[in-house]
């Protein structure tokens, strides 16, 4: 409907996918298509960071690995510090200079600030953590 970025704003949605995934993207891509957004112009389905970074305005950053069994708090941000680093850099190289950024993945305070720290052209108030659960959970 349009709540995010505005009525009348057309979106063009970049989605970013492990290789193995992309099978499971098209089908994804297929069902956004074949509900008639009217504001979805057009879809970006790639497994290349660059590619899906590329002039982007905004970056809803929702993957990161989640923690298996016996894992600890530090072997999640070992596997997810990889990714954001990656992530953070190919943002700066290919996004839009005043790119917003939103991480979602756990741990993702740490996780912003790693993705921040890899994107120096980017503001880092540009970058920001949805750290709700972790604020509920603390009340």
């Amino acid at each position: 409907r349009g709540e995010m970025l505005g009525m009348d704003q057309p979106i063009i949605l970049h989605c970013v996918e492990l290789p193995h995934g992309m099978k499971s993207l098209e089908g994804v891509a297929m069902e956004l298509q074949d509900c008639a957004f009217p504001l979805l112009s057009g879809i970006v389905k790639t497994d290349n960071l660059d590619v899906g970074f590329e002039g982007v305005d905004y970056a809803l950053l929702v993957g990161a690995k989640p923690r298996g069994p016996g894992m600890e708090r530090g072997d999640l941000l070992k596997d997810n510090g990889k990714i954001f680093v990656d992530v953070g850099k190919a943002i700066n190289d290919n996004a839009s200079r005043d790119c917003k950024t939103i991480v979602v993945g756990n741990p993702a305070n740490t996780n912003a600030l790693i993705c921040s720290h890899y994107a120096p052209d980017i503001a880092k108030k540009n970058f920001t953590a949805m750290t709700r659960l972790d604020h509920n959970r603390a009340l």
